[in-house]
């Protein structure tokens, strides 16, 4: 079964910009699974821990055969490929990263499994994936929210920019 997944894509060391556009090619690659649309690139400054550089961010659209789990194991190799490590407790969840990428939505699947939220659970409340998002889908509606152009009417999305 196809499915059309948003993959959210980030990050802020090294050259973000040339890792980010790198990665949507290795998204590409994977198994089952082509790009059908990614965003611009935007800057973002980074919250959390913001004693780090501004984060570059984009969403692609990917259709792709593989299943939610599948698909994201596939990112976390992507990731390990682009020399993303992940502290296994979390405690670098904040920090800075040479490439972060987050299922976002997996067709019109919700998963709560460990390890496994769709839609993002977080998704509906960041401008910096939800401007790139409406910009490739601007009627995508997100599982049990709604329209995404809603909830990006919601959230404040100004320190967003689009840089390319």
């Amino acid at each position: 079964m196809t499915a059309v997944a948003y993959v959210g894509l980030g990050g802020n060391l090294g050259d973000t910009a040339a890792t980010l556009r790198d990665a949507m090619q290795a998204l590409d690659a994977l198994p089952g699974t082509r790009l059908l649309r990614a965003s611009r690139l935007y800057r973002t400054r980074a919250w959390g821990n913001e004693a780090q550089p501004d984060f570059i961010n984009a969403v692609a659209m990917l259709e792709t055969q593989l299943s939610a789990r599948a698909l994201l194991d596939g990112l976390l190799g992507v990731e390990r490929e682009f020399g993303r490590t992940r502290a296994a407790d979390g405690s670098d969840r904040w920090g800075p990263r040479t490439l972060d990428l987050d299922l976002l939505m997996h067709g019109d699947d919700v998963i709560d499994e460990p390890g496994l939220h769709v839609p993002h659970p977080h998704l509906h409340e960041r401008a910096f994936a939800l401007l790139p998002l409406v910009e490739i889908a601007p009627e995508v509606v997100i599982p049990g929210i709604g329209f995404a152009r809603e909830a990006l009417a919601k959230v404040e999305s100004g320190d967003v920019l689009a840089i390319g």
